[in-house]
């Protein structure tokens, strides 16, 4: 993946960071220089950002290890700017499963945050008076870095722990409601529990504080694409590839040129396209892929196409294709059978399409 530099492996997870967190180092760095701090309070304060994120990554994998007892894989950790993001190849629709899943990231927040809490004299600290106590936070040493990263940890349970998804209270919300409804009732409830969560969050970031904005968007987009999802998926349950796939599609060859692809481009409604060789899959020509080539008319298929891709097979069930759209982040896959031979092409578009006429003829 381009933009990140992979870390390593933990418990077979990859660990990568994401080119834009060198960013809040640097914002860090910028905003104790323009508070007058030196060399000193700089590296104090960017080895506390660091720490900090280590936890996120334990916070992370605390969800990827208790995925794995259930047999869910988790093939990366992500580190961005706000936080770090687990990838799952699917979230457990058993609730109990999803509220194990869910709490064991806040957990090892909760765990680090007890270990710090019986390693430092923290209660000591709260009995200050106020200005005895920010004299004494004021100072650069070991005892105060604990104590702040005691206060990150328990800040961090407390945020994930905030019943919105995509935060971890919303999946445990909805798993707990689960338990007494369905699943698509348990998202709605949920979801709408978030967006409420959202609206007071936007209203309180508009007059207080502008970053309370952005957590705002950031729950209330979750919300309404969580619920979306579950309500696709759910009818999509008992459907299969072949009875939404595409099947009146264009095919180009490896030796075909630009010069036909654009004329399929301009003369129809297909952007995407898959090539085939002897009925066989063997490239998927992308329209971005298209677009950037359209200049040289006698450029041929066979040097742009991409080689590596997913297929599909015509009795997998629709879910799983979602799924897949989720893992590999593609969005249109050649249909084949048993034999690989090809039978048709599915994308985004044409399952919800599927998926509109199903709610009209379900409602």
């Amino acid at each position: 993946m381009r933009g990140v530099l992979k870390l390593g492996k933990v418990f077979g997870i990859s660990i990568v960071v994401h080119w834009t967190f060198l960013f809040i180092l640097f914002w860090v760095a910028f905003l104790e220089i323009q508070r007058g701090g030196n060399m000193e309070s700089v590296l104090f304060n960017i080895a506390y950002v660091l720490v900090i994120f280590i936890c996120v990554v334990l916070h992370e994998l605390g969800h990827g290890l208790m995925a794995k007892r259930f047999g869910i894989k988790t093939k990366k950790i992500t580190l961005l700017p706000i936080g770090g993001v687990a990838s799952l190849d699917e979230i457990p629709e058993n609730p109990r499963q999803e509220l194990m899943v869910a709490i064991a990231g806040p957990m090892v927040n909760l765990i680090i945050a007890g270990i710090l809490y019986f390693s430092i004299p923290v209660h000591g600290l709260l009995r200050l008076h106020i200005v005895e106590l920010l004299q004494e936070l004021s100072k650069l040493n070991l005892g105060n870095f604990l104590f702040y990263l005691f206060l990150a940890n328990s800040a961090l349970v407390v945020f994930n722990l905030i019943p919105a998804f995509p935060m971890d209270g919303g999946r445990v919300l909805r798993a707990l409601l689960a338990m007494r409804t369905d699943r698509v009732k348990a998202t709605q409830i949920a979801a709408g529990i978030g967006q409420s969560i959202a609206i007071v969050f936007l209203l309180l970031g508009m007059l207080f504080n502008p970053f309370l904005v952005l957590i705002a968007l950031f729950i209330f987009i979750g919300a309404y694409g969580e619920n979306k999802m579950v309500q696709q998926s759910e009818l999509l349950r008992g459907h299969i590839v072949k009875e939404a796939m595409l099947t009146d599609i264009n095919l180009l060859h490896p030796e075909d040129t630009m010069e036909k692809v654009v004329e399929l481009i301009l003369s129809g409604t297909e952007k995407d396209f898959v090539v085939v060789n002897a009925g066989k899959p063997v490239g998927i020509l992308k329209n971005d892929d298209i677009i950037k080539n359209s200049k040289n008319r006698t450029l041929e298929v066979r040097t742009i196409m991409k080689t590596s891709f997913k297929e599909i097979y015509g009795h997998t069930p629709l879910k799983e294709v979602l799924r897949s759209v989720e893992v590999h982040k593609e969005y249109f896959f050649p249909v084949v059978n048993h034999n690989g031979v090809l039978l048709g092409a599915i994308d985004m578009a044409n399952i919800n399409e599927f998926v509109l006429l199903q709610s009209k003829l379900e409602y």
